[in-house]
């Protein structure tokens, strides 16, 4: 009884435990890909921004992003992020205002600008294009840092999109080691979350 007791518990502890290194890997690995091909729009992951002006790291993600139109990938934009306590603008309107500065007409941009996590941008950009009747095939180029990409990836096809990943190599969170590894272990446990929270929509709608 005790021997088997104990293989329960080897069990019990070592899936988790593996599930959660195969996560890991699969980050890592994920965060290497650029999968920047012609689509329909570029999105791009929102973050902070100070009175209108991104910080380092929503600046990094916004350079990407305005070459990746100029290089032609794709005809529109589209900007994510809502506003935290005591911001006077959105994520996505300081992403606006500055990608303008750097030539993408407003034209060419799209607004999501009422989120505050990965979850509900993804779900916002999936609403929105839907609802845009020019966009017939949601191809998207998904725009981050690179450890997020593979949970963008993972929920942009939940919520319907057709993703490409392209994360940004210039990210202030990328030139330290220990503090992009920090956010990979972060990752790893906010993956699982937010497909259990989309499997919990899908089960109560």
């Amino acid at each position: 009884m005790p021997r088997r007791r104990g293989r329960t518990l080897t069990w019990l502890l070592g899936v988790p435990l593996l599930g959660w290194l195969l996560t890991l890997a699969a980050i890592v690995g994920w965060a290497r890909r650029n999968a920047a091909a012609n689509a329909d729009v570029i999105v791009v992951l929102g973050a902070a921004q100070y009175d209108g002006r991104p910080s380092p790291v929503l600046k990094a993600r916004l350079d990407h992003a305005v070459q990746l139109y100029k290089d032609g990938l794709a005809p529109r934009v589209l900007f994510t992020g809502g506003r935290r306590a005591g911001d006077a603008v959105s994520e996505a309107i300081a992403g606006q205002r500055y990608s303008m500065k750097n030539g993408i007409p407003v034209s060419a941009i799209l607004l999501e600008g009422t989120s505050r996590t990965t979850l509900a941008s993804i779900r916002g950009t999936a609403l929105l294009l839907r609802s845009d009747t020019t966009t017939h095939a949601p191809r998207v180029i998904l725009v981050s840092d690179p450890f997020h990409m593979l949970r963008l990836t993972v929920l942009a096809r939940l919520y319907g999109l057709n993703p490409l990943s392209s994360p940004t190599r210039t990210s202030p969170i990328s030139a330290r080691q220990s503090v992009a590894l920090e956010y990979i272990v972060r990752e790893s446990f906010a993956l699982p979350a937010d497909i259990a929270m989309v499997a919990w929509e899908r089960m109560t709608q």
